[in-house]
């Protein structure tokens, strides 16, 4: 199944300040994450005909454009089921229809299978594009660097989970939502739960050296500056605070951390 991938810039903060969009199928197509219309993306639309608007989350910098490709294409427009008030609030329109995991739509050059990912997003999903082929993998990986997954919105616990599962998927090409194709799917999903586990790491010895607050977490568990970053640097912190008190590796209420008693970095 042809993939092209049209990176748009957004005038919301996003990697690099684009934003990929993806038009999946040879003949008909489903256009996948419009974060913002450009002249180039008018054209591929209008050469290849939309017949199914599709997002991976509703986060800004991937719906920017739904309301626009949808009132001028006649899309049907999904939307993930149980999320239909938010995606309305993001995209300004009603879905046509939803879908959830193994939920598939026929396009030209075979299907697409909805992947369920959550984590980075409450209702992250990925687009599988025919039979063991490429994944539209949205804001689950990058190529370089790592993924925000920042609370409330983030979920570590699922996140991790997402990119557990994309791993066993182990699919020959991952697209996703910022940056170029990911060629060597496992070993970057490999990184990004090394990132994950070695923050992860890093937090757990801060509250047992004493320190309680986010602010002294996040002092102790980033070693970089982050400057320009800070508002998601303590976001991510406390999405990891959040799934280490779920697993009862120490106690986070909101405001104080501490290493619960009888546990240890594990």
């Amino acid at each position: 199944m042809d993939v092209t991938r049209h990176p748009v810039r957004v005038p919301t903060r996003a990697p690099g300040g684009t934003t990929n969009a993806y038009l999946l199928g040879d003949g008909p197509a489903a256009l996948v994450d419009p974060g913002a219309r450009t002249d180039e993306l008018d054209a591929l639309v209008a050469e290849r005909g939309v017949e199914h608007l599709l997002v991976s989350h509703t986060h800004p910098d991937h719906v920017g454009a739904v309301e626009a490709y949808a009132a001028e294409t006649g899309a049907t427009v999904w939307a993930r089921a149980g999320r239909t008030d938010r995606f309305r609030e993001a995209t300004g329109r009603s879905p046509d229809r939803v879908l959830s995991r193994g939920t598939t739509l026929a396009l030209g050059g075979g299907r697409v299978r909805v992947l369920e990912t959550p984590g980075h997003a409450p209702d992250h999903v990925s687009f599988e594009a025919g039979r063991e082929g490429p994944i539209l993998c949205g804001d689950c990986a990058v190529r370089d660097g790592s993924v925000v997954v920042g609370s409330p919105e983030g979920d570590m616990r699922a996140y991790v989970t997402s990119v557990r599962r994309l791993w066993a998927i182990d699919p020959p090409t991952l697209y996703p939502g910022h940056g170029p194709a990911i060629e060597t799917p496992r070993a970057t999903l490999e990184r990004l739960l090394s990132h994950r586990y070695e923050r992860e790491r890093r937090i757990l010895e801060a509250t047992e050296e004493g320190a309680t607050t986010l602010e002294e977490i996040l002092e102790a568990a980033y070693e970089k500056d982050l400057s320009g970053v800070r508002d998601l640097a303590r976001a991510t912190t406390v999405a990891h605070l959040e799934k280490l008190d779920v697993e009862g590796r120490l106690e986070w209420d909101g405001r104080h951390a501490r290493t619960s008693a009888g546990t240890g970095s594990g």
